[in-house]
């Protein structure tokens, strides 16, 4: 895929962030001394951390250039690191890693998530939220759009970008297995959009990228045009003309035993 686009993320940026504060908040640790921000984007998760834990050695891993670029002007004090999530690992354990609405892009979660926890230090936590809305219209319309047939040919395997999330009974019993203490939970936050344009932007970032990433400029036009129409259906205007963009969340906070 084609690089991320900061900007466009961030223009949503109290809404993003949110779901950080709510996880973090649920962190336990004290004072750890080595903390990684796994997939942290333009650093505005990072700079929680960097809050929450001042003396801490902080490592933000991303592999996407213009976010790293933003993150590093944001926490020059910071140290950031572009690879790959897939196949990076650490040289030595770290107390803390952070994973903020990234590891839904990776396959295989029954090892991935037990490898991450073999990443912490004994008494270290592995704090997790991954999006949940692939059956919300916003991203079941992207998929109705794409299958249209003038671009069918196209999303073929779409389908394979992004796996739905398992269940967070199957989350539980993988780390558990492993001796952590696990805290599962999931939300639904209703962002509030002024206009099925704005969902669009916020979606552009993020979920539409693999879809937009196989069009040409003028297919581009078209396919927002007919998904934006398809939105104005799904999230009719309440009572002061806004939408409301349902968005459910999970998240786990594991922590390692001896």
């Amino acid at each position: 895929m084609s690089d991320w686009n900061a900007a466009s993320y961030l223009k949503f940026e109290a809404d993003r962030t949110r779901p950080s504060i709510e996880m973090l908040s649920r962190v336990t640790l004290e004072a750890p001394r080595r903390v990684l921000d796994l997939g942290c984007g333009p650093g505005n998760s990072t700079e929680l951390l960097a809050r929450r834990y001042p003396e801490a050695e902080i490592l933000g891993l991303d592999s996407s250039p213009d976010m790293l670029s933003k993150a590093r002007e944001r926490l020059p004090q910071a140290t950031f690191l572009e690879a790959d999530i897939a196949s990076w690992a650490p040289e030595k354990p770290f107390d803390l890693v952070f994973a903020n609405a990234v590891l839904q892009w990776l396959p295989g979660h029954q090892t991935l998530f037990p490898g991450l926890l073999s990443w912490l230090s004994t008494g270290g936590c592995l704090a997790i939220q991954m999006p949940d809305n692939l059956d919300e219209p916003s991203h079941a319309l992207m998929r109705r759009v794409a299958a249209e047939e003038r671009w069918r040919e196209k999303f073929k395997d779409i389908e394979s970008v992004r796996a739905p999330i398992p269940a967070m009974e199957q989350y539980y019993d993988w780390l558990s297995a492993e001796g952590a203490a696990v805290d599962i939970w999931k939300t639904t936050y209703c962002h509030v959009m002024e206009s099925p344009g704005a969902i669009v932007e916020w979606v552009s970032s993020t979920g539409l990228r693999p879809f937009l990433n196989r069009l040409a400029p003028p297919e581009q036009t078209a396919f927002l045009e007919l998904y934006e129409a398809e939105l104005e259906e799904a999230y009719p205007a309440r009572s002061d003309g806004k939408r409301l963009l349902r968005f459910p969340r999970i998240f786990m906070v594991a922590t390692r035993g001896v």
